[in-house]
């Protein structure tokens, strides 16, 4: 891996059509609508005995032109996030919003004649187009109980783009305005929300309650927008599902959407709650080693170590790529193909996106990565994640648009996996014993901000989604917050007023409702993954890469069921708890010893 850049860069777009404002991106544009009008000739050829071979150019037809407007989507989303506040960029957005509701509306005739077809000859088709296009088929089919006629279909897909999509493209550009302002060492500092968070896991007390302080007041003083806006995203979801599709909860349409049946879902929840007692266990230890009574909210990511050792943007890149190689070299190569193309933005800067994503525009593209690089220990980490998450897309390359990405129970799987390689590289790399004690530390830290809080966050947003349609105002959802949070602590951790807040600084509850299981989900797997591949070695590598390079092509239960896991099961997803309840020992030892 290239390591001659000294500093975080910012990303280049020329990938992407030559970029946003190039006559290339212009010409796409009008490809696009050339290629819609070229499908929707084809509409009086959908009759009962259709040929095979003719099927098959027409599914292809579809794919290419999803294909084209993945990329020009992505052109106008990546270009939005380097800088939320550019006029032009969100301009250019809602263009795109509305461009991808047209093309959808123009071209949904295919999706609803072949859904409404009698099984017999679906199946006949679906043998045609071959495996390259069998669960895109078959899942389209399996959506049949919940669609609409093609007038309603229409309607929907234009109220999206002006509705829940510019809701949560409205919380965006209004969070990503936000200044922060804090006082350390006698200097005052205007921080972005990711400069702020690093004060929260800075080694004084005093300077971590004064970041939550200074988060939340910033929050909680547009709470009334806020949370209307998440009021509205949630009464649409409800009228748009519930009421128009058919569904019977709020959650069941995401566990429709990762195609894994409500019970795995169910399951993992309630394991999880049944696990809470795990990390308050986790906190009391904490805590005896920070030598406090008990920790605030405001100390649960407190480092354990008096100074948190920094990380030069060139020498972050070094760990990730050493990690990635000791792997395996495939891995390493394919995360160093994102810096050689330019494709990694990880400056901070006021008005760009906060947090870290990675975003695959279509099958052959390489990844672009978003991160807000500061040097931290959790700087490293995020960057390996995000690469994490390029491997994987780049795995799954050679499948069509339509399923070369992940479903979201398996998204994290890669990114996760890359996280644990690290960690084991600067376990066996680090010679300070401090430094290593940290690091499991943070694994711990870790796993509770990517398990039981996300899990948590889920089971706010059951009943957040049954509540607000009958009429709960923000102070009954912050009531309801605060519930959730003296469960998931239960007096192991003080809670201060603030907090009760949390909820409304959560961008993933607005912009893709109950996504965050999938981070628990996730990491638990993840955990019985890497669990058999240092009990494996070599030969689970293979295991790995199949996974991987799935995709989306087949349902989360079955691929994971042909390697060996059986997700419906409580004993699957309590094996994950017992990996960290082992973690937990060894730190409960050493902090004894």
């Amino acid at each position: 891996m290239d390591t001659t850049t000294p500093t975080p860069q910012r990303w280049s777009l020329e990938d992407l059509f030559g970029g946003p404002q190039s006559p290339e991106f212009g010409r796409a544009l009008e490809e696009l609508d050339r290629r819609a009008e070229a499908l929707q000739a084809v509409r009086n050829e959908l009759k009962p005995g259709l040929s095979p071979e003719r099927f098959l150019e027409i599914v292809r037809q579809v794919e290419e032109l999803s294909d084209l407007m993945h990329r020009v989507y992505a052109t106008a989303g990546l270009w939005f996030y380097e800088d939320t506040q550019n006029p032009e960029a969100q301009a250019l957005l809602a263009q795109m919003r509305q461009k991808s509701a047209e093309i959808e509306n123009r071209t949904l005739f295919f999706e609803l004649w072949f859904k409404n077809l009698e099984g017999e000859e679906a199946e006949r088709l679906i043998q045609a187009a071959g495996e390259r296009y069998r669960y895109w088929l078959e899942q389209m089919r399996a959506w049949k109980p919940y669609t609409l006629s093609e007038g309603e279909e229409k309607i929907v897909n234009l109220k999206n783009a002006t509705g829940r999509s510019a809701l949560d493209t409205l919380y965006d550009t209004i969070t990503s305005r936000y200044k922060f302002t804090l006082e350390v060492d006698g200097e005052t500092k205007t921080l972005t929300r990711g400069e702020l968070m690093v004060f929260a896991r800075d080694p004084r007390p005093e300077v971590r309650e004064a970041a939550y302080r200074e988060l939340y007041r910033v929050y909680s003083g547009d709470a009334p927008v806020l949370a209307q806006i998440y009021q509205n995203i949630v009464s649409d979801w409800k009228n748009e599902y519930l009421e128009v599709r058919g569904f019977e909860s709020a959650i069941a349409v995401r566990n429709k959407i990762n195609d894994l049946p409500d019970e795995v879902v169910e399951t993992l929840l309630a394991v999880s709650r049944k696990n809470a007692p795990l990390f308050q266990r986790y906190f009391r230890l904490k805590a005896r080693v920070l030598g406090m009574e008990r920790l605030r909210r405001y100390d649960v990511y407190a480092p354990v170590t008096k100074a948190e050792k920094r990380y030069g943007y060139d020498e972050a890149r070094r760990m990730v790529d050493e990690a990635f190689s000791a792997f395996d070299p495939r891995f390493a190569e394919l995360a160093a193909r994102v810096f050689e193309r330019g494709h990694v933005d990880a400056e901070v800067r006021e008005g760009k996106a906060g947090g870290a994503f990675c975003w695959t525009p279509a099958p052959g593209t390489v990844p672009w990565v978003l991160l807000n690089y500061q040097g931290r220990p959790d700087d490293v980490s995020t960057m390996a994640h995000e690469l994490g998450h390029a491997v994987h897309g780049m795995l799954a390359g050679e499948h069509p648009v339509f399923t070369f990405h992940a479903p979201m129970p398996l998204a994290e799987t890669a990114s996760t996996f890359a996280e644990m390689l690290l960690v084991d590289h600067l376990l066996a790399t680090e010679s300070d014993a401090a430094v290593r004690r940290q690091v499991l530390f943070d694994q711990m830290d870790g796993n509770y901000a990517t398990i039981l809080r996300q899990a948590y966050f889920a089971l706010f947003e059951i009943e957040a989604h049954r509540m607000i349609p009958e009429g709960a105002t923000a102070d009954e959802l912050k009531a309801v917050y605060r519930r959730n949070l003296e469960e998931q602590f239960a007096g192991a951790v003080e809670l201060s007023d603030e907090f009760d807040w949390e909820w409304i600084s959560i961008p993933h509850i607005y912009g893709t409702p109950f996504y965050v299981y999938a981070y628990a989900f996730g990491q638990l797997l993840v955990l019985a993954l890497y669990k058999r591949y240092r009990e494996e070695g070599e030969a689970f590598k293979p295991r790995l890469f199949r996974i991987l390079e799935a995709g989306g092509t087949v349902a989360p239960a079955e691929l994971l069921s042909r390697e060996g896991f059986d997700i419906t099961t409580t004993e699957f997803w309590q094996g994950g708890y017992d990996v960290i309840a082992e973690l937990l020992e060894k730190l409960e030892q050493e902090s004894e010893a």
